[in-house]
């Protein structure tokens, strides 16, 4: 009538077995951990080594630098900007640091930083390349491309155009910064800017009627457009807006004209404004 009994299972003996193989797993687990953990600091300390030996040989000290593109700048005054020389360990270099500290200088444009193992240096520049004086309560130097990159001063060119008449909102923001005036009002108070720009990029082409070395001001006027001083000072050209091109041609074949009358000898103003419509005043030979 009554069947064999099953045995009952060891639930004390499985449980300690589980905490067994637990604890052998966490022991496993821990002596991984402490493997790789050692191995990458073996691993970094390695590296560590190997970089202050390299770092600190005689065989990469700079022994010579080539710096290029100067023309304003020396090459004294790029390395001391650079802050590297002679004697400094190569591969301790930071050539991001350096560039960074080449393109701080304001007449640096554009700069690049390479080694040359094992003990030289490399460093070319591009300067900025001067255009015009703005002067807008304070003066500052523009380059070709329209941006301000520096504030003039005494040590900087003195036979460059200045421009008058313009205000702090007419120029082109600095890197970095954003313009106050928006929308319709920004581009109508850079139009004055612009035009300046225009004339100027006019009088660095080769060949031109009215080279910029000749122009000593360019004044401003929101309504009337530009106005020139040019030669000696006391010529006055005014050339109002739009249609620069024409106004030069026209420009040129005026000089030629008054080159070839023997009662005129010079001219001190001419009104560009409407080329269908153009206004000479001459000098006459007494």
């Amino acid at each position: 009538m009554f069947g064999r009994k099953k045995p009952r299972k060891n639930r004390r003996k499985g449980k300690k077995t589980k905490q067994r193989a637990k604890f052998i797993g966490l022991v496993q687990l821990a002596f991984k951990l402490i493997v790789a953990v050692t191995s990458v600091a073996a691993v970094t300390t390695f590296f560590i080594l190997i970089h202050d030996l390299l770092t600190q040989c005689d065989y990469f000290d700079i022994s010579h630098m080539t710096i290029e593109g100067t023309q304003r700048l020396s090459q004294k005054e790029i390395a001391q900007q650079a802050q590297v020389g002679k004697g400094m360990n190569i591969l301790a270099v930071n050539l991001s640091l350096v560039r960074k500290r080449l393109l701080a200088h304001p007449w640096i444009a554009e700069a690049g930083v390479s080694r040359e193992i094992p003990s030289g240096l490399s460093i070319w520049i591009k300067e900025h390349s001067p255009l015009a004086v703005v002067d807008v309560g304070k003066k500052f130097l523009i380059n070709h491309s329209g941006k301000i990159f520096k504030t003039w001063d005494t040590s900087d060119p003195a036979d460059l155009p200045v421009v008058r008449g313009l205000n702090v909102l007419d120029l082109p923001p600095v890197s970095g910064q954003v313009n106050p005036a928006k929308g319709d009002i920004a581009r109508n108070r850079t139009a004055p800017f612009e035009a300046v720009m225009k004339v100027l990029r006019l009088g660095i082409k080769q060949g031109s009627i009215l080279p910029n070395r000749s122009i000593s001001q360019i004044w401003v006027d929101r309504q009337i457009g530009l106005t020139l001083h040019a030669f000696d000072r006391i010529k006055t050209i005014n050339l109002g807006y739009d249609d620069y091109d024409g106004k030069y041609n026209m420009l040129a074949k005026l000089f030629s004209y008054l080159k070839h009358q023997q009662t005129v000898s010079d001219f001190d103003f001419i009104d560009l404004n409407n080329l269908n419509r153009v206004v000479v005043n001459p000098l006459r030979q007494e």
